[in-house]
């Protein structure tokens, strides 16, 4: 007897930690330290309640919106993962691919294992490119060269990840990359992760390889490497978003990078008002962190986002089924989105404001 197909997010988790090597499955999974903004992010939407309206003709309802001037079909898109080789043969290319079925963006990481010149080719939809500083600014130089020949429509530079939150899970498992896969966009310069390393080897290689002295005027230069808009993720304080906006940001990503570097830290949808108060319409705003249903994306949209990023279960989706896992995800999510906004008497996402959301 076949398995029954999962028809949630959580339904996902549970058969790709099933299917998943330990390794793989704890590096997608864990967070740093104690793991307490990692469950807090998923726990802020539970305490959060929909106020929601009656008799308001919901007959026809419209999820679609726009970011940065280019329309998507739901306000989610896939938030930048790395080594997606590792839940499926195919890795970030199956995922762009439901992406763009989706009608919406894949977020395409500097680690990924394929490289983005095959993302950007496996799909029809749009890419963004996620950056990490290096050392050798002549490596992140390179990368952003390759992300606007591939056709990239925007940057998105990690700013949270001064060295690597210390992840647990992977010391504990001494994580490397399994064999057969390597950095899709490694380089000359780019180094790789060490061998036979107590300890996780991707720490070892963050520590020797990313830039832990990129500041604000660092913005500036990247924005000068391209005409490409670029994003900073990684924010949680609303003066780092007001100061990103004034060194050009065309928009922000409310993010704490999936718990898995400061713990403690606050839960994304904690600070999203206050962010989203100081950015006042002036950028894109997103939000990645513990969405998990259709409730969350509406919560976090009526809180001020734009749209939220998903990044666990995507993985899920691809680690179960590949490019059609992922593309279910997107579509339970989207299913359920739905459904909400006309149980909240919503028809248009514009329409979705903070006091729905007490």
């Amino acid at each position: 007897m076949s398995e029954p197909q999962p028809i949630s997010v959580s339904e996902y988790h549970a058969a790709a930690r099933e299917r998943l090597p330990k390794p793989a499955y704890d590096y997608y999974a864990g967070g740093s330290w104690d793991e307490i903004t990692l469950d807090e992010n998923e726990r802020v939407y539970d305490r959060l309640r929909l106020h929601y309206r009656v008799m308001r003709d919901v007959s026809k309802r419209d999820l679609s919106t726009t970011l940065l001037g280019r329309p998507v079909s739901m306000p989610l898109v896939i938030a930048p993962t790395a080594f997606q080789g590792m839940a499926h043969e195919s890795g970030e290319c199956a995922t762009a691919g439901a992406a763009s079925d989706a009608g919406t963006v894949m977020i395409a990481s500097t680690l990924s294992n394929k490289p983005i010149e095959e993302i950007t080719a496996a799909t029809d939809g749009d890419v963004w490119f996620q950056l990490y500083v290096y050392r050798d600014r002549g490596v992140s130089r390179a990368l952003v060269a390759r992300a606007v020949d591939a056709g990239c429509k925007a940057l998105v530079l990690t700013v949270d990840v001064p060295g690597l939150g210390v992840r647990e899970r992977d010391v504990r498992n001494r994580f490397q990359l399994p064999e057969g896969l390597s950095m899709g966009n490694l380089t000359a310069g780019m180094g790789g992760m060490p061998d036979n390393l107590d300890g996780s080897a991707l720490a070892a290689y963050v520590g020797c390889m990313f830039d832990p002295s990129l500041s604000w005027p660092d913005l500036d230069w990247l924005r000068s490497l391209s005409d490409l808009p670029v994003l900073v993720k990684g924010v949680v304080h609303a003066d780092d978003a007001r100061l990103a906006i004034e060194h050009g940001a065309a928009g922000i990503i409310v993010s704490n990078h999936g718990g898995r570097q400061l713990d403690t830290a606050p839960a994304t949808l904690d600070v999203l008002p206050e962010i989203a108060e100081a950015v006042d319409g002036r950028a894109a705003l997103l939000i990645d962190g513990g969405v998990r249903r259709g409730t969350d994306i509406l919560k976090a949209v009526a809180l001020g986002a734009d749209a939220v990023a998903i990044g666990r279960p995507a993985l899920w989706g691809l680690a179960v089924g590949g490019r059609a896992g992922v593309a279910d995800v997107l579509r339970i999510l989207r299913t359920e989105l739905d459904a909400a906004m006309a149980m909240c008497g919503v028809t248009r996402i514009d329409q979705l404001g903070r006091e729905l959301v007490r």
